[in-house]
């Protein structure tokens, strides 16, 4: 039975099976198809790889995130320690505009949907660090981007190719040797290496991301922590209840956010040793250099602080029973006592350790290593088409503004996104072009809602780009600045007419950790000395050209763009609300007004008659509305009004009102002169004409 049943293989059919097998045994193992190449590839689902991850979702690109963890936002299982953030959430302005509204909103993304907005996820002004867990899972799978979970990047390297968009192609190796190719590479993956100080004794110091965050293992001990930002306060205050004491020891003195007008400063939420401190409850603050220090451990367990130099000069063991110690010269040194603890909270570095040095991220500088080399559109100095993004990013505006932070690389990320689908695409960058009347409603309304503007001060601005014979003009959202010499290739746009640049800022010498920040009189309420501003306001800068890359780099120091052509400072305001007609609205058209020698009023139909009866020139409302018939239509409860204001002549009251064809009093319905939309009304001869 065997053999007539092994007999069909050997005949045609059979034979032929046998060699197949044979081929298909025989053949080496086949490797896995490598994934097809990715246009976009985003290294981490934190923030900012989210926010990257939408913006090229909703233009359609072809892109993929991969990130280590099961799923979005790792960092924040872990960090802040203690699970409380210090951005603040607030859930109520008094305001429905929503772009006003994201000012005070420091953790939401931008989206289309309204339910991804962090005041859905929480009710607490600084929330748990597990709710932005929940809501960037949410952003994630709600709006469907594509991340690839569990994926970890181990190395990034360069493969040069003429046909690729940068002239070369970015190589990305998984744990599992997966290899992926990219066009374009956008680093969001934070800051994750502890910064440390290396000095004799310094394995003896705990560090911040693995100290225990339990007040009870605390109890009855002295704590010496070495750090002065805000891991080391909120470590601090953590345990100022159980501790017998807190020293804290750092090389500057504390900063203070509300001082400097930096997020990344000190935050009252963490401060509470300062009072301790100051109101002299054992707590205390120091200053020094680490470099300069170094911890001993005696038989007992205990840590003793010495200087560096001692150590050298007795070149024994490092016992504090057998090295001098300062207080042996100076009985009453600081820190004579014994330390239980030492933690070190000193911040955190960008890891270079998976991006091969082809890429040349950093200068090799071991005093340059927290964050990579970037320009100020955030790509790489090193490697064309690498851009980073997020945290990682903060170096083009450290210790200036928001771009550490959700509130504000939100929007640094969105610019980046539109660099982008200029440079790979065609798509120039987002404008609206409207005529020269409508210049000063459109900077006032973007100054009193805008959020990139208001966050990332002295940053992000708006660009304004004249037409020619100044009769239109073209309005771009949130360009960086210093990008500026390179707009016309980085957007796509002309400017070849003269240029306004908005941005925000606070007083040149406002903000500082020795500034006095609630000096009396602190508030500026002329219109005339609004040019000494302290607090964040509006500033409009007046180019007749394009400032050139030599220009922004010797500007004056602490401005953030070079010396303009004219300058204007809107008046601060308490309330930052700029629309006071007097006060904000009359000197910024008036400026305009300087600069592009034209008239940018509003007019009744009345006034650009007689303008075109005795003027050559007639005011650019009067060009594009009246001339064209266009405007609204003037009632006569309308009219009434302006001779109650002062804004019309009374011709009745005269005994020569026009009759309007079948218009009877009290009749709502329109009359032939037509009255244009814009800024409150004028006559030539009124004496509120300037409004």
């Amino acid at each position: 039975m065997g053999l007539s049943a092994a007999a069909p293989l050997w005949g045609p059919p059979g034979l032929l099976l046998t060699i197949a097998l044979h081929v298909a045994l025989s053949a080496p193992p086949a490797t896995p198809l490598a994934p097809r190449p990715q246009d976009y590839c985003v290294l981490g689902a934190g923030p900012a790889g989210l926010q990257m991850a939408y913006f090229l979702q909703r233009a359609g690109r072809d892109y993929a995130v991969f990130e280590r963890a099961a799923g979005p936002g790792s960092f924040f299982k872990r960090y802040p320690r203690h699970h409380k953030l210090i951005s603040i959430n607030k859930r109520f302005t008094g305001k429905v505009n929503a772009e006003f509204n994201l000012r005070h909103d420091w953790n939401s993304l931008l989206s289309h949907d309204p339910r991804l907005l962090f005041r859905h996820y929480s009710r607490t002004y600084f929330p748990d660090a597990h709710d932005m867990v929940r809501y960037l899972g949410d952003f994630a799978d709600r709006l469907g981007l594509h991340v690839l979970y569990n994926t970890t990047i181990t190395h990034v390297t360069l493969d040069r190719d003429r046909q690729a968009w940068n002239g070369h192609y970015f190589i990305l190796t998984d744990q599992k040797g997966q290899a992926y190719q990219c066009s374009v590479l956008l680093v969001a993956t934070g800051l994750s290496v502890p910064n440390q100080v290396n000095f004799p004794g310094s394995e003896y110091v705990e560090g911040y991301e693995s100290v225990s965050v339990d007040p009870e293992d605390f109890v009855g001990q002295n704590v010496l922590i070495l750090g002065r930002g805000n891991s080391a306060f909120e470590t601090a205050e953590n345990i100022l209840g159980v501790t017998n004491f807190v020293h804290m020891l750092s090389r500057s003195r504390v900063r203070l956010s509300w001082a400097t007008h930096y997020v990344g400063d000190l935050r009252a939420i963490n401060n509470g040793l300062l009072d301790t401190y100051q109101l002299k409850s054992l707590d205390g603050l120091l200053e020094s250099d680490l470099k300069d220090l170094a911890i001993l451990k005696d038989s007992e367990g205990k840590f003793h602080v010495t200087l560096k130099f001692f150590l050298e000069e007795n070149n024994t063991n490092q016992s504090a029973d057998s090295i001098t110690l300062p207080q042996d010269n100076s009985d009453n040194f600081a820190m004579r006592v014994a330390y239980d603890r030492v933690i070190r909270c000193l911040g955190w570095n960008f890891d270079f350790s998976i991006f091969n040095k082809s890429l040349r991220l950093n200068s090799g500088n071991p005093l340059d290593m927290k964050y990579p080399l970037i320009r100020a559109n955030y790509e790489s100095r090193g490697s064309r088409g690498l851009f980073i993004l997020g945290t990682a990013s903060h170096s083009v505006d450290y210790r200036k503004s928001a771009g550490g932070f959700i509130h504000g690389f939100r929007y640094t990320v969105r610019a980046v996104h539109r660099l982008l689908e200029h440079r790979h695409h065609g798509i120039t960058w987002p404008s609206t072009e409207l005529p020269i009347t409508q210049l000063t409603n459109s900077i006032i309304r973007r100054v009193n809602e805008a959020s990139g503007l208001y966050q990332m001060f002295s940053v992000l601005g708006d660009v304004v780009l004249l037409k020619e014979n100044a009769t239109a003009f073209e309005y771009l959202e949130e360009l960086p600045l210093l990008t500026l010499p390179q707009l016309e290739t980085l957007t796509g746009k002309k400017a070849e007419n003269g240029l306004f640049v908005i941005n925000m800022e606070y007083g040149k010498n406002f903000s500082g950790p020795d500034k006095d920040v609630f000096f009396y009189d602190r508030s500026v309420g002329h219109t005339e000395d609004a040019w000494q501003s302290n607090f964040l306001h509006p500033v409009i800068y007046y180019y007749r050209q394009l400032p050139t890359e030599e220009e922004v780099r010797y500007r004056p120091p602490y401005w953030p763009l070079p010396r303009p052509t004219a300058i204007h400072h809107i008046l601060e305001d308490f309330l930052t609300d700029w629309t006071a007609p007097v006060g904000h609205i009359l000197p910024l058209r008036r400026f305009l007004e300087n600069c592009l020698d034209t008239d940018l009023r509003s007019f009744y139909a009345e006034s650009c008659f007689l303008f075109t009866l005795t003027h050559q020139k007639l005011p650019p409302f009067c060009q594009q509305g009246y001339l064209k018939m266009q405007g609204l239509a003037s009632t006569e409860s309308l009219r009434q009004h302006g001779v109650e204001s002062r804004l019309l002549r009374d011709y009745a009251a005269m005994g020569r009102h026009p009759k309007a064809s079948s218009q009877e009093p009290g009749d709502h319905g329109p009359v032939s002169a037509p009255l244009a939309p814009g800024s409150p009304v004028q006559s030539l001869d009124s004496n509120k004409e300037e409004l």
